[in-house]
């Protein structure tokens, strides 16, 4: 199969130019046909298939190479339709949507019969995500309105935040990639289950704990499985079972005092430096000196944590661009849009934590 890279212009107001909007048109017009789209979102880059078609649903599900039973989310373009795929919409949702959509939230709601189990993993829930990217509404409007898209990546490596990566990873898998440019925020949505009282979150995002807490009027807390890497529970969202962001090098994570965490780390180094491995951290700005690495990522500076999520999944990319075998990260706060941070960096580090408290 042959893909199709769709350049997206805007113009100097940043809205869609005729031109993109008849390439996103056609684009949707693929999907509506039964193939696979990659597109832009406020958060990392989509694979974009017919949610409500069982078989688009599979072929997503081979692109990726993605276990069957790791539930995908529901894009749609307008509020309304939530209520197509979805059956007793609680009123926790609306306040939600009224503060958060379109944007960088999923919620977990019951689905209705339209919505092929295929497309859930097998489960009677629907996760539904409304984006904010001008892009993504455009194409998932011109494609029917319900999307179905995990990141467009391999299964366990890291989302893409730029179409070079998608094309990495899904060149000749699928039909289209639309290249809209960076990804803003870099991280996916956050998850936030409404089938629980009280809600839960099942994946840390952009939208924190405190920030969902402040619109429902109570404290919502995180799933404890997100933390627990030897869970065999059924996933309930994505992400939440299987290894993911994972970089080609073993990447350990080293957290406790600043002095402490820069003598492991600049040991280890060493250590691997003697055996011939090739060596890369990723630290702050303020740390980028202390180091003696063949290769150093800056996350940005220290309690960025907007910066630090914008340059993860590229960071971890550009490790294997320069074939480094062997990574070490400092932690990060795992506070607010940290929490979000640390998930990610865990799932792609398979948990190998050392602590130097």
């Amino acid at each position: 199969m042959k893909t199709e890279i769709i350049k997206i212009e805007k113009n100097d107001s940043g809205a869609l130019t005729l031109g993109d909007i008849e390439a996103i048109e056609r684009a949707g017009r693929m999907i509506k046909e039964g193939g696979l789209v990659a597109f832009p979102t406020e958060t990392v880059y989509g694979l974009g298939g017919n949610a409500l078609d069982p078989e688009s649903s599979k072929k997503i599900y081979a692109a990726k190479g993605r276990p069957s039973d790791n539930p995908l989310i529901v894009h749609i373009s307008e509020w309304e339709d939530i209520y197509k795929i979805a059956k007793n919409v609680p009123g926790e949702a609306k306040l939600l949507a009224d503060t958060f959509w379109p944007g960088p939230l999923t919620m977990i709601l019951k689905k209705s019969e339209i919505v092929p189990k295929e497309t859930t993993g097998g489960l009677d829930t629907v996760a539904v995500r409304y984006p904010s990217d001008i892009v993504a509404k455009k194409l998932i409007e011109s494609a029917g309105g319900f999307v179905a898209a995990p990141s467009a990546n391999i299964s366990g490596k890291p989302s893409p935040t730029e179409a070079k990566y998608v094309c990495e990873d899904m060149d000749g898998r699928i039909c289209a990639i639309i290249d809209g440019g960076e990804g803003e925020i870099g991280l996916e949505s956050t998850i936030v289950d409404l089938t629980v009282s009280p809600p839960q979150i099942l994946r840390p995002g952009f939208i924190t704990a405190e920030m969902l807490g402040s619109v429902l009027g109570q404290e919502i807390k995180v799933d404890k499985a997100i933390l627990n890497p030897d869970s065999n529970l059924k996933p309930r969202a994505p992400g939440m079972k299987y290894r993911h962001y994972a970089p080609s090098g073993e990447l350990v994570i080293v957290e406790g005092d600043d002095e402490k965490v820069i003598e492991k780390i600049s040991k280890l180094l060493k250590e691997d430096k003697e055996k011939g491995i090739k060596t890369g951290v990723m630290v702050c700005e303020e740390h980028k000196e202390k180091y003696d690495a063949d290769v150093i990522k800056i996350t940005g500076k220290r309690g960025d944590q907007k910066e630090a999520a914008h340059r993860l999944y590229s960071i971890l990319r550009s490790f294997d661009d320069e074939d480094v075998r062997s990574i070490y990260s400092e932690s990060f706060s795992d506070k607010g849009f940290g929490a979000a941070i640390m998930n990610r960096l865990l799932k792609a580090a398979g948990h190998k934590v050392i602590s130097c408290k």
